[in-house]
C-alpha cells in the first residue's frame, strides 16, 4: 500500500500542477492596433498627398503669374502702339486715308479698353507754307482725327488738340519722303 500512496501522491504531484497550469481566466478579446509599418505607410501616403498638392499649388501660382505678366507686357505693347503709330497725311490734306482710318480704330479700340487715359492728339505740317497756314492745317488734322474718334465712340471731352504746325519735324530733310513723314498725328497719353 505504500506504493499505491506513493504513486498516488505522485500523480498528486504531476497532475494538479498540470491542472493548474492548463485552467485560466476567460481570455480578453485582443484588439490589433496597426503595426507600425501600416502607420508608417499611411504616413507616407499622407505626406505624398500634401506634397502633391504644394506642387500642384506651385505650378498654378507660376502659371498665374506667366499669365498676368504675358498679359501686362501685351498691354505695354498695345499702349506702345497707341502711342508710336501716326497717321500720316497727303500733302496740304487734312482728309484721313484709309490707312489712318485704320490707326484710328485701332486707338478707339485702346481707348475703350483703357478709359482712365485722356489723349492729346498734335497735329503736325511739313516745313512748306506759311507758319500760319502751316498751323491753321495741323489743326485741322487733328481734329479731323478727333471727330472720326468720336464718331466711333471716344467721349470727346477725353481728348484735347494742339497744332504744331511745321515746329516739330521727325525728320529734318528738305526733300519729299522727309516732308512724307513730317506731315502727321501724333499721340500723348495723360
Amino acid at each position: 500500500m505504500k506504493m499505491k500512496r506513493k504513486w498516488i501522491i505522485l500523480a498528486m504531484l504531476l497532475i494538479v500542477p498540470a491542472m493548474l497550469f492548463s485552467v485560466s481566466c476567460a481570455k480578453k478579446a485582443v484588439t490589433t492596433q496597426p503595426t507600425t509599418d501600416a502607420a508608417d505607410e499611411a504616413a507616407r501616403q499622407a505626406e505624398l498627398a500634401r506634397q502633391r498638392a504644394l506642387e500642384e499649388e506651385r505650378l498654378a501660382a507660376e502659371r498665374a503669374a506667366a499669365e498676368a505678366e504675358a498679359m501686362a507686357r501685351e498691354l505695354a505693347a498695345a499702349k506702345e502702339r497707341f502711342l508710336n503709330e501716326l497717321v500720316h497725311f497727303d500733302f496740304d490734306s487734312a482728309v484721313l486715308s484709309s490707312d489712318a482710318q485704320e490707326i484710328l480704330k485701332d486707338k478707339a479700340m485702346w481707348l475703350r479698353a483703357n478709359p482712365d487715359f485722356n489723349v492729346v492728339i498734335e497735329g503736325n505740317c511739313d516745313e512748306r507754307g506759311t507758319s500760319a497756314y502751316n498751323m491753321a492745317l495741323g489743326e485741322r488734322r487733328a481734329e479731323s482725327a478727333k471727330t472720326f474718334l468720336t464718331n466711333l465712340g471716344i467721349p470727346g471731352d477725353r481728348m484735347t488738340t494742339v497744332s504744331f504746325g511745321e515746329e516739330k519735324p521727325l525728320d529734318p530733310g528738305h526733300d519729299e519722303a522727309a516732308w512724307a513723314k513730317n506731315r502727321r498725328d501724333a499721340f500723348v497719353l495723360e
